[in-house]
């Protein structure tokens, strides 16, 4: 008698568990159209994603936790292109993520020794938050263990690192002066791994920023194209300040100068009030939150350019940036206002001059 053959187990592809989710293919195609529009892609994208979700299987991921608030948590499963639940249960296989998983204890730890050794280099590491490193890491412990430890151990066979939020990617208020857990971004920690690691900045970032980057690294097989800094370009290329509804105000010199006076009713540029889009990289203005109903900005609030590295230790959110050129280097903000007056009058000194003197050739030439 034969021996029994055993049962090799494939894992599913993203459209086959949508599909046993009662998903039908018309929505699935509608996902897939959305989702390109979400990424910035045209339209000529969509079957490939399309493609790609019903051939390649899920990749697993581990989501760690170390100081943080868990903002970038709950910007996530805010997203509406694509949804969070979508991305969660039919994208990725969200392995373990000590926020959302049912298991605890030893048995949620036993996931990530499962993961990194049956998945080598084919998994992705999401960090939420940074180790403390001051006293041996001693003020961040996961199952006993601190955060630190932890985290190099889950890098060791990581496919890449995606750094989420300004914790994990700058240190953020964890890491203010004087610092003294010595919270330290992901990638300054001594002795991690040597792996490519995506930095999402933002108090939170952006929810279809982070989902979108998840699913271009799904759907390409590759890191998307990162700036200098280490961030998806796609999403951190332009300041907020290039992109905002307000700016023609600032080109115009109108500002607001304080909470609730004439200008802030008008929607008036937030510029000398604090605002920080002209050095803040960052989707905000185009991309939007809740949704794209709306961003800081919008909601008359100054930006604080939480996705900016140091923000935090930069002095009061509200006292306004200096030399923010406009009009060419050679003007700032403080100049345009006077400026703009000043061509104002002397436009209309100018037109009443001509008024006058064609009135007068008027009467001489009726003598």
């Amino acid at each position: 008698m034969p021996p029994p053959v055993e049962e090799v187990l494939t894992p599913e592809t993203f459209y086959e568990v949508m599909r046993r989710q009662g998903i039908t293919r018309r929505s699935f195609l509608k996902f897939c159209s959305l989702t390109a529009a979400s990424l910035g892609l045209g339209p000529t994208f969509a079957p490939k994603i399309a493609y790609a979700m019903e051939s390649k299987p899920r990749i697993p991921v581990l989501w760690l936790h170390g100081l943080e608030c868990t903002c970038c948590s709950e910007s996530f499963i805010r997203s509406a292109h694509p949804l969070a639940k979508d991305v969660v249960l039919s994208m990725l296989s969200l392995d373990y993520d000590d926020t959302l998983m049912a298991a605890a204890g030893h048995q949620a730890e036993a996931i990530v020794d499962e993961v990194v050794e049956q998945y080598k280099g084919n998994y992705i590491l999401a960090v939420e938050g940074n180790p403390p490193l001051n006293e041996d890491g001693m003020f961040c412990i996961i199952g006993g263990k601190p955060f630190v430890e932890q985290l190099k151990h889950a890098a060791s066979n990581a496919k890449a690192i995606i750094s989420w939020g300004s914790c994990a990617s700058w240190g953020c208020v964890q890491a203010a002066r004087p610092n003294p857990t010595r919270a330290t971004p992901v990638h300054k920690v001594p002795g991690l791994p040597d792996k490519p690691i995506i930095k999402v900045p933002g108090c939170p970032p952006i929810a279809e920023v982070m989902t979108a980057v998840i699913t271009y690294i799904l759907t390409f097989e590759k890191l998307p194209e990162l700036d200098r800094q280490g961030r998806p370009k796609m999403f951190y290329s332009q300041r907020i300040h290039d992109k905002c509804y307000r700016r023609p105000h600032f080109d115009a010199g109108q500002f607001v100068e304080s909470f609730d006076d004439e200008g802030a009713r008008k929607g008036y540029c937030l510029y000398k009030v604090g605002c920080k889009g002209p050095t803040t990289y960052n989707a905000c203005s185009t991309v939007g939150w809740n949704g794209g109903l709306s961003f800081p900005i919008q909601a008359g609030h100054p930006c604080i350019g939480c996705s900016e590295d140091g923000f935090w230790d930069k002095g009061d959110f509200y006292s306004r940036l200096t030399r923010v050129h406009g009009f060419g280097i050679e003007a700032d903000a403080d100049r345009i206002g006077t400026t703009a007056a000043t061509v104002v009058g002397a436009a209309a000194a100018a037109h009443a001059a001509a008024s006058v003197v064609k009135r007068m050739r008027g009467k001489g030439g009726n003598n």
